[in-house]
């Protein structure tokens, strides 16, 4: 498509997932005009059959030549990504930046990498979007989802597990951690938050991984401080839900305006059938 986007538009870069045609679905509730790239291999077939391009992951000389011809408003990138290796950043981007900056992106971690992709963006004079930030009404509010609410000993867990998540923000660890009232049980790294609550649904089991897991067990999340939230935000959804409920956990916590929930509606149902409460708290202690 060689024509310019209207004023004001958007172009949606979509990887894997459920998110891309949940932003998508808010920006036409928004009215917002926006276009749609699909990453091929990626982006969901729904959504992939009604985009206006399909370029390659690493082809970034084909997405900057579209954004050019588009000329959108902004650039939201949404949806999930294998991380390419490091050799692949360098050949994808020779072309584009110095390569001894490229040499340095690449030895970095995950953030690294994906915030290089989005400079290369940014360097086009494109301004660069979190799905925050196009679709705040993905975000979890303050307050409950769903019919539960903590109680006071799992209202205890909660304030231990932002303590931990705050104490441990400045290392660049994940952004959960399952507490049950002050014992932390698991804390998020490279593994994701799936596979910390298997770790959790051991460890909080006693004695010995058996028996009833540990009381008022939360799941408590949360971006790190300082994090790029275009980049990795936290979410959340019913399979979420789900783990944690495997794990024994009676609830999960959730930085309100900063952790993604998946499908509201089925994440609040899935809840209040496993008998879990979802509750969303301030950014303030």
């Amino acid at each position: 498509m060689a024509d310019p986007a209207p004023e004001g538009a958007l172009v949606l870069i979509a990887g894997a997932g459920r998110l891309p045609e949940l932003v998508a679905e808010s920006l036409r509730r928004a009215r917002r005009p926006f276009r749609v790239i699909a990453l091929r291999g990626f982006t969901g077939r729904t959504l992939r059959a009604s985009a206006d391009a399909t370029v390659d992951l690493l082809d970034l000389a084909a997405t900057l030549k579209l954004l050019r011809r588009w000329g959108p408003a902004m650039v939201v990138p949404a949806g999930g990504v294998s991380r390419p290796s490091p050799a692949a950043i360098l050949n994808a981007g020779a072309a584009l930046r110095n390569r001894e900056a490229l040499r340095a992106i690449a030895g970095g971690g995950d953030d690294r990498l994906l915030r290089a992709a989005l400079s290369l963006v940014e360097e086009e004079g494109h301004r660069v979007l979190g799905v925050h930030e196009a679709a705040p009404d993905l975000l979890c509010p303050e307050g409950h989802i769903g019919r539960r609410a903590p109680d006071a000993e799992a209202s205890a867990s909660i304030r231990t597990g932002r303590a931990v998540l705050s104490a441990l923000s400045p290392y660049d660890l994940g952004q959960a951690t399952a507490v049950a009232g002050d014992r932390v049980l698991a804390v998020e790294g490279p593994e994701g938050t799936d596979r910390m609550l298997a770790r959790a649904r051991a460890l909080g089991r006693r004695p010995f991984g058996f028996g009833r897991p540990l009381p008022a067990t939360v799941l408590v999340k949360a971006p790190k401080a300082g994090q790029d939230l275009r980049v990795d935000l936290p979410a959340v959804g019913p399979r979420t839900v789900r783990n944690a409920a495997r794990a024994g956990c009676v609830g999960l916590a959730l930085e309100a305006g900063g952790t993604l929930v998946i499908d509201r509606e089925a994440t609040a149902a899935e809840a209040d059938r496993l008998g879990l409460f979802v509750t969303g708290y301030g950014s303030a202690p």
